[in-house]
């Protein structure tokens, strides 16, 4: 039972690895096919647009896969947990809307590839968010600004001490 976190990290982690390489490999070799059988789609976008789901899926199989010893096979590292929340969830669903995008470029043509401009709109918003978080923390700290019970002590001193 020792190091029973691990293990199961560790078989989560290749079991995410191995159905979304399952799922990239299914998607593309459709895709590829449908372009050469059925009708031609821009080959030119298809590599563009494959990039970043290429690196998000270097990076999670780089960080995520677990590392065993080649003599023991014991387990050294159980790699990064693939279900944290943050940057691990967002480069998932960016090979998702990869994978939505090229269903839709083999359903409707190269006017699907307009369902991938999801990725930069929701990373603006996502900016947005952390500049206005950012910016409430510098400007409270930068106008001198106290929440309402240390402003009334604040005042009572000053009116103690005037008194």
């Amino acid at each position: 039972m020792a190091q029973k976190a691990k293990k199961d990290r560790a078989k989560a982690n290749i079991s995410s690895l191995n159905n979304l390489h399952i799922g990239t490999l299914a998607i593309n070799t459709s895709f590829l096919l449908f372009n050469l059988i059925f009708k031609r789609r821009s080959l030119v976008a298809y590599l563009i647009f494959s990039i970043p789901c290429g690196v998000a899926e270097y990076i999670l199989e780089t960080t995520g896969r677990p590392k065993y010893d080649a003599n023991t096979k014991a387990l050294k590292s159980a790699g990064e947990d693939l279900a944290a929340p943050g940057l691990t969830e967002y480069m998932f669903d960016i090979i998702w809307v990869t994978w939505l995008s090229l269903v839709c470029v083999i359903l409707f043509g190269n006017w699907g590839w307009i369902v991938y401009s999801v990725v930069p709109v929701y990373g603006a918003y996502k900016g947005y968010g952390l500049l206005g978080l950012a910016r409430g923390m510098m400007g409270g700290a930068q106008q001198g600004q106290m929440p309402d019970e240390q402003a009334a002590m604040a005042g009572n001193r000053k009116q103690r001490r005037a008194a």
